[in-house]
């Protein structure tokens, strides 16, 4: 439990320094800890009210009303596909899933560092890179490997980014919120332990938005990739041994 509240904490400072970042180290410790079901209820409060107030505070920052609605229309249809196999996939495999969606963040962290997508390209992939990204957040708990590396790939100004990101964010967790409901996966007992979450992820985002302005943001993804590696390892020999 010591574990989980100081990764909540951890990734609330991380959420206020750029933006994002809550699932992709969240989910992948819950999975570890306890599950994937429950790793991804937990976070339907952070994700909606978190993202929700950086919305309103990054509101005359946003990329163009079109994008965002093509991209979070998509990621709505996604969130539908990914939590029905969120149902009908066992633990082991969803365990894998959640550990093969960090390779992949890591995989394309490394490859985009350098790689500029102009927004004329971006728009023409919003749709599939939206359906990608819901479906993963759906089934594993963390679009990142899709959302957010297709953001940073435009190089966005950091209100733009984040604004952005976030608006996508709140629009998929309102897909996905009645579609845990329906599958039995959000119960009243999940849906408190994410009020505790989302406390203590919001009470860790004004050090996160202080440092954030003082510090290079390579540190949080250097940080963050070398965290995540770790825990892929781990997940990924844990279900070998399970076998």
């Amino acid at each position: 439990m010591l574990i989980a509240f100081i990764t909540l904490l951890a990734a609330g400072i991380v959420k206020g320094a750029i933006g994002s970042g809550v699932p992709v180290i969240v989910v992948p410790v819950l999975t570890m800890l306890y599950d994937v079901q429950l790793a991804i209820a937990v976070l339907v409060a952070p994700n909606l009210i978190s993202n929700a107030l950086q919305v309103w505070q990054y509101r005359r920052h946003l990329l163009p009303l079109r994008f965002l609605a093509a991209f979070s229309l998509a990621g709505g249809l996604g969130i539908v596909l990914g939590t029905w196999g969120l149902v009908v996939l066992s633990t082991e495999i969803l365990s894998l899933v959640v550990a093969s969606a960090i390779v992949l963040y890591l995989i394309i962290k490394m490859l985009k560092r350098r790689v500029a997508l102009p927004f004329n390209i971006a728009a023409r992939l919003v749709i599939p890179v939206g359906l990608l990204a819901g479906i993963l957040q759906g089934a594993a708990g963390m679009s990142a490997p899709a959302s957010v590396t297709f953001l940073n790939a435009m190089q966005l100004e950091r209100r733009v980014y984040i604004g952005s990101i976030s608006v996508f964010f709140v629009a998929i967790t309102c897909v996905q919120i009645p579609a845990l409901l329906s599958a039995g996966i959000l119960t009243a007992e999940r849906f408190l332990f994410s009020v505790i979450a989302l406390v203590a992820i919001v009470a860790a985002m004004p050090l996160g938005a202080h440092l954030g302005k003082r510090l290079p943001h390579r540190w949080f993804d250097n940080l963050i990739m070398l965290l995540l590696a770790g825990i892929a390892c781990k997940i990924f020999i844990d279900t070998l041994m399970a076998h």
